[in-house]
């Protein structure tokens, strides 16, 4: 038997349903919205895996073609491992549902959202949120939610709560917010230069229907929802892990304090080595070393947090609102088209930018219609960036979700793509981490266009926010690093230039955060944000003049759209031969109703020798102008003068002398070169020229031409 709940979510219907499909999983529930449909799954091992050590929850988000009426590309015509889209949608699962599973529940947990049916307007990936938080919830898995996501937009004003792509398209920000009824868990998103109180009343707005949709899905939970799971945590020794906090607190302390990563680390390595090794001579066949591992874990944690709350004191010696030192340096590699090296702390981002022609543009070929990508950065996380040996392996989702973000906080900044045909590729290469390489990637990105001569609008820097919570007492700490995003209880990254918010990404490891405080992390992001910004500005505060030498130099021009036929000639003759003889790659689109024309050349002489050629055989015949050309076609009336590339104009055997001409071939032959005037234009577009009209009477032609 199916069971549904319609709710009005931004204007229009969304029905979740669960009783119709994949009734074997632990819950599943279809949602729709306008004609997108997705399916999602929630599916909990039966028994635990306690050898982990963490909770085993993966995310799965496929896109099926057929959903948007498509055969996918390529060789084998079937859906492959997930795309960008999918695996950042994956992740905007993940983050507001992985906090709400209970501390111990360690059963191997899946959810698995796919999209069936697509509509083109709105987009399956907010609507992935909702049917896994109801899929789980209507399971026998001990989730604590509900949980449920929306879209929010700005247009002229006013928010948009689920908006199609076309309004996106039009808005002036792009937010998916994820919470519970009480609070938000995960904000993400980009907005053009946004002020901090217009993000917070985003955020308001997205939770309102929120709340409607966590209160849809409580229903359908009374109605068909399973008797949870028996489950329990692992066993432990409550008592030994008391007497390993005691033994080991005051050397724990110690490390803490020591302002250098790698040096606190080792010292924290050597506590709990030294614990191991107490416990192991004192406990002997007793002994659990998971226990004195999990309690020196704990006591790490417990120790950093009362650090900061009661002493006001960060690990590294720092204040919550202080920010670390910060490195600037440009043009740091000698052939790239730009470069920056960024340093903060022990975080380091060498960002590159490489411009390219249309011909490096990616395609993008998903559920909605084909388009090329004009815009692309790369991040990547080496190993070595934390003293680790690893393998190189293509990017993960950690790699994509991270470069979405820092290429998100920069697009709004970028020229448009008519007043810089450039494709752009951004790539970040991580050397140092710790803590917020995304937003070292934005700086650096940002950097290095400018020292690439990117026309960009303004500089943009980013910085990341931590939280530590204990009851009412609260901490916000700005420019977090690694050990503060791994034991506290936010990871808020804020991204933007002078003027407003440009990128956003909030992350909680707690049950949700409260306005108030959201209020004041945006407040402390923005003046640690202006910090950054004042360094990076001493060493470059806007775009370098020119391009590098090295980069491709593109010319863009304008043609009636009856000319394009012309510029690509016949079987695209005429532009191949204009490639090969000046060097120069040459495209031709058709846009609003007229040609653009863009040329591309590693030397400024072959794209402007293109130009001058296509602007030629664009060029319209003007009466009273004078021309130069060969001589096509000789007849018994006259001869046929290319005046203009690929276009012929008779001169009248009574145009070409003031005297009696007998024949044509007396005065020129096939192959000359004649200098002529346009004389007229018949009504059916006949050119008439005539070389007489520059011949002074009573001499011969001052100019040459002919024989």
């Amino acid at each position: 038997m199916t069971t549904q709940k319609r709710i009005q979510v931004g204007g229009r219907e969304m029905v979740i349903e669960t009783g119709k499909m994949a009734r074997l999983a632990g819950g599943s529930v279809t949602v729709r919205y306008g004609d997108t449909l997705v399916l999602c799954t929630a599916t909990a091992s039966a028994e635990p895996d306690y050898s982990r050590g963490w909770f085993p929850l993966f995310v799965e988000y496929r896109e099926k073609m057929y959903s948007a009426g498509k055969i996918p590309g390529g060789f084998f015509k079937r859906e492959g491992r997930p795309g960008e889209k999918e695996t950042i949608s994956a992740r905007q699962i993940d983050r507001p549902m992985r906090p709400l599973f209970p501390d111990g529940y360690l059963h191997e947990t899946q959810l698995v959202c796919q999209v069936f049916s697509y509509d083109g307007s709105n987009d399956p990936d907010v609507l992935g949120i909702v049917g896994c938080s109801a899929a789980a919830m209507i399971s026998e898995i001990p989730f604590q939610g509900p949980v449920a996501g929306v879209r929010v937009a700005r247009i002229d004003g006013e928010f948009v709560i689920n908006p199609t792509n076309e309004q996106v398209d039009a808005s002036e920000l792009d937010l998916v917010v994820a919470g519970t009824a009480e609070s938000v868990t995960m904000v993400e998103g980009w907005a053009g230069q946004a002020p901090e109180d217009v993000m917070l009343e985003a955020m308001k707005a997205g939770h309102e229907a929120i709340r409607t949709i966590c209160g849809a899905i409580e229903e359908l939970t009374d109605q068909v929802g399973k008797a949870e799971m028996a489950w329990s945590p692992p066993e432990k020794d409550e008592q030994l892990a008391t007497r390993v906090a005691d033994w080991a607190r005051e050397d724990m302390r110690g490390a803490l304090k020591i302002a250098d990563k790698e040096e606190r680390n080792l010292a924290m390595d050597a506590v709990r080595g030294r614990t191991l090794e107490h416990f192991e001579e004192e406990l002997g066949d007793a002994f659990d070393e998971r226990t004195v591992k999990d309690a020196v874990e704990k006591l790490k944690k417990r120790e950093m947090r009362a650090m900061v709350l009661e002493q006001g004191v960060r690990a590294d010696g720092r204040s919550p609102e202080e920010i670390r030192p910060v490195d600037v340096e440009v043009g740091v590699l000698p052939r790239t088209h730009g470069s920056a090296l960024f340093t903060r702390g022990n975080t380091q981002s060498l960002g590159t930018v490489t411009l390219g022609t249309k011909q490096d543009q990616q395609m993008i070929d998903d559920l909605d219609p084909k388009w090329d990508k004009t815009f692309m950065l790369h991040y990547n996380f080496p190993p070595y960036s934390v003293g680790e040996v690893g393998f190189f392996r293509g990017p993960g989702r950690r790699e994509i979700g991270h470069g979405a973000l820092a290429e998100r906080s920069l697009k709004s900044v970028l020229p448009s793509h008519e007043d810089f045909s450039y494709t752009i590729r951004i790539v970040s290469d991580i050397l140092e981490s710790n803590g917020s390489s995304s937003m070292a990637t934005v700086c650096s990105g940002s950097l290095s266009m400018m020292d690439a001569g990117v026309p960009i609008e303004k500089p943009v820097a980013g910085i990341a926010m931590g939280l530590i919570k204990e009851g009412d007492d609260v901490a916000i700490l700005s420019d977090i690093m690694g050990i503060e995003d791994f034991l506290g209880d936010m990871d808020f990254k804020v991204a933007g230039t002078e003027s407003g918010i440009t990128g956003f990404q909030l992350d909680t490891k707690t049950q949700g955060i409260s306005f108030e405080i959201l209020e004041r992390a945006l407040e402390q992001a923005r003046e640690g944000r202006l910090h950054i910004l004042g360094v990076m500005n001493r060493t470059i505060s806007e775009p370098r003049e020119s391009l590098s030498r090295w980069a491709p130099r593109i010319i863009t021009i304008r043609i009636p759209k009856k000319k394009i036929g012309d510029v690509i000639g016949s079987g695209g003759k005429v532009i191949r031969g204009l490639q090969e003889e000046t060097g120069a790659e040459i495209n031709v689109d058709e846009v609003d109703g007229e040609g653009i024309v863009t040329i591309s050349a590693l030397e400024g002489e072959g794209g402007e020798e293109a130009r001058r050629r296509i602007e030629e055989i664009c060029e319209e015949p003007e009466v009273g102008k004078v021309y130069e050309g060969p001589v096509k076609n000789i007849t018994h009336f006259g001869a046929f003068v290319e005046f203009l590339p690929g276009q012929d104009g008779l001169v009248h055997i009574s145009e070409l002398e003031h005297h009696r001409v007998d024949k044509v071939e007396d005065v020129c032959s096939e192959g000359d070169t004649m200098r002529v005037k346009l004389i007229g234009i018949d009504d059916r577009g006949r050119v008439k020229l005539s070389r007489r009209a520059l011949i002074p009477k009573d001499g011969d032609q001052q100019d040459g031409g002919g024989r």
